[in-house]
């Protein structure tokens, strides 16, 4: 499967951040257990895994398999030694009032992308298989796409994202921290949302939440867009130019336990642009104009980690 190229000047080949969005996802956390032995199968794990994906997605090419794999702030060194990224720290907690943007344990996320859920199963079982014993399991979602990219509450996901070479500039570290350059900092939170209550909106207030039109996936003019609509919170400016990321959320559920939810997954080449892209939300741009979208949703976890490039991954020593 073809990635972009790294930032210009940059050697290091990327792992798949840009790669187009499939009708399925799995999102495997992890965090590695003590000992030597451990730190050694996750580390043979990192070298193999390009080939790994490749083994698997042969058999069905017009699957698009790919995986991702990102690493926590607490176990980079213990993994890798120094240096390290130079912005990558743990999920830092947002409160406001009953809204709350969890931080949630997390070493190891594999993003695993394909157009067919079995490629992907099979490649999470054949990486928990070579893990063994040396990692214990967070957390495991299983992603599916919802009609024309959809999210779980009705509304087109993902509208304004960067295409292309702008993908590339809001993904991808460049000179900025040249020994991470082609890698890509990730924030994960998983939602559940209140649909009772949601379902129970006209369409006309799910619009005005949303910033949308949920037929046509129109955004609304300013003039009768609400300052709390979620495009509008969301929305990153500064110096007067708006600041991208690039993110590939995925609705998932499970209607017999009433649960819906939204795994939203973001990717840029810094935190700090979904950091405050969600200090907007939570509380609120300015203060108190939150995201009235929280008013249905709960972030029941939260994670931060770094996906280095390809080539540091093939590369890292025993």
């Amino acid at each position: 499967m073809k990635t972009a190229n790294g930032p210009a000047g940059s050697a290091a080949a990327p792992q798949a951040v840009t790669a187009p969005i499939t009708s399925t996802a799995i999102f495997l956390v992890v965090t590695v257990n003590p000992g030597a032995k451990s730190r050694e199968a996750v580390l043979s794990l990192c070298r193999d895994m390009s080939s790994l994906v490749r083994s698997v997605g042969h058999r069905v090419p017009e699957g698009e398999l790919s995986c991702i794999t990102a690493f926590g702030s607490e176990v980079w060194e213990r993994l890798f030694g120094k240096p390290r990224p130079a912005e990558l720290h743990k999920f830092k907690e947002i409160r406001a009032g009953k809204r709350h943007a969890v931080s949630t344990p997390g070493d190891i996320l594999f993003h695993i992308r394909a157009q067919r859920m079995d490629l992907g199963f099979e490649l999470a079982a054949e990486v928990m298989a070579r893990l063994g014993g040396a990692v214990s399991t967070v957390d495991e979602v299983h992603g599916f796409r919802f009609f024309d990219l959809r999210s779980i509450v009705g509304f087109v996901d993902g509208t304004e994202n960067p295409q292309d070479q702008a993908a590339v500039d809001a993904t991808l570290v460049g000179h900025e921290d040249p020994a991470f350059a082609a890698g890509s900092y990730v924030i994960t939170q998983k939602y559940l949302h209140d649909m009772t209550g949601w379902n129970a909106l006209k369409t006309e207030e799910q619009e005005k939440i949303i910033g949308r039109t949920k037929l046509t996936d129109i955004e609304l003019d300013d003039s009768v867009k609400p300052p709390y609509a979620h495009n509008a919170v969301s929305k990153l400016v500064e110096d007067g130019v708006e600041v991208k990321i690039l993110r590939d959320n995925m609705p998932f559920g499970e209607a017999g336990k009433g649960e819906f939810g939204t795994y939203f997954i973001g990717y840029s080449k810094s935190p700090r642009s979904t950091e405050k892209m969600l200090e907007n939300m939570f509380v609120g741009k300015p203060p108190g104009t939150y995201d009235k979208l929280l008013d249905y949703s709960r972030a029941v976890s939260g994670c931060l980690f770094f996906a280095p490039s390809a080539t540091f991954l093939e590369k890292v020593a025993p």
